[in-house]
């Protein structure tokens, strides 16, 4: 009988792909999304795995009890994947509003989890880098600073309150990844739990958009910046500079179900660092119809700061085996869709 799995977040940029890579790998899959219209998206974007998904609506994860319903199940979910966020960037008005969903929703679904769900042995929680990162060091220092699972943004929750809404937004994931741990240590549930902890995540699509307003967040930076944009431009800033394709990451979450020996692990799921100056060139020399849109700058230059700091990608590579894909990959396969999303929504 094949493993059947839980899965929030399922119509998103992440959880789409999450849920392809469960699907063809012979997983039964809940998709757990806020509204009927969402999972009848999922229906007709995966149409040959009717029989191999069924779905539950959770309008506000952070609603005490929320997930008591959605998480019962005959046969009896083996693992329970949650990758999916409660709130949008745009929509927060104060701080608070950050960390207490955040933190509430993770705790919500691991208490339903333990009292209606106890036959699940495994949790997958993705968290992020933004629990890892010190956002408040310089991106270049000597000794290079090389990050890894031992280390956590250093930021007390009063700080996050009283920072910025970045700040804010970045303390969440880390509450909200050290509340997941405390349920675990605290609680004792049947399951054990593994934190997946990318960096930015990009890639093509594989949930339907039909617009390019509608593309996600980090991928919607690639779209104006290197894009919908001018070979005068100045290069955009680099921001986190380390990656991860989400195809990769999806592979990574699906490993992380089925290798015994991941359960009680944080595992930063990263590739490699990238410049700006590395994505306009493999815009610029793959797409030569973006030649007056892609921003030049100095190509073939390295734009990030001397010394800048790296991610550790040697726990995912030994302990789930996973293997990363190319720069060009990467980015020629979203580039390519890119186009193609912004031809159908002229």
């Amino acid at each position: 009988m094949s493993q059947r799995v839980l899965l929030t977040g399922a119509n998103g940029f992440l959880g789409s792909h999450i849920l392809s890579e469960l699907l063809n790998r012979g997983f039964f899959v809940r998709s757990v999304v806020r509204s009927q219209v969402k999972a009848d998206q999922i229906a007709r974007d995966f149409p040959s795995f009717k029989s191999k998904m069924d779905f539950g609506i959770v309008p506000d994860m952070t609603v005490s009890g929320a997930f008591n319903e959605v998480v019962k199940s005959t046969p009896p979910f083996d693992a329970v994947l949650h990758q999916a966020s409660p709130f949008l960037f745009s929509a927060i008005g104060n701080n608070a509003e950050f960390l207490d969903p955040a933190v509430k929703g993770t705790t919500e679904i691991l208490k339903s989890i333990k009292a209606y769900a106890p036959e699940v042995k495994r949790v997958i929680y993705t968290s992020s880098c933004a629990a890892v990162l010190n956002f408040n060091a310089p991106v270049g220092t000597t000794p290079q600073k090389v990050y890894t699972e031992d280390d956590w943004y250093p930021i007390t929750y009063d700080e996050a309150l009283a920072g910025s809404k970045a700040d804010a937004y970045r303390a969440s994931k880390k509450f909200a990844e050290l509340a997941a741990w405390n349920f675990v240590k605290e609680e004792k549930p049947n399951f054990d739990l593994v934190c997946l902890n990318p960096p930015m995540i990009y890639g093509p699509l594989k949930h339907t958009v039909s617009n390019v307003e509608d593309i996600n967040e980090s991928n919607a930076r690639i779209y104006s910046n290197f894009v919908d944009s001018s070979k005068d431009a100045p290069l955009p800033l680099n921001g986190v500079h380390m990656y991860v394709d989400v195809r990769d990451l999806a592979i990574a979450h699906v490993k992380a179900v089925t290798t015994p020996g991941a359960g009680g692990h944080r595992i930063i799921v990263s590739s490699k660092s990238i410049s700006s100056q590395d994505i306009s060139d493999i815009f610029r020399k793959n797409f030569p119809e973006l030649e007056q849109r892609t921003p030049i700058g100095k190509p073939g230059t390295d734009s990030l700061p001397e010394g800048a700091y790296t991610i550790s990608n040697e726990k995912v590579k030994k302990l789930l085996g996973l293997e990363f894909r190319s720069d060009e990959e990467c980015f020629v396969d979203l580039g390519r869709q890119l186009l193609e999303i912004e031809k159908a929504s002229a």
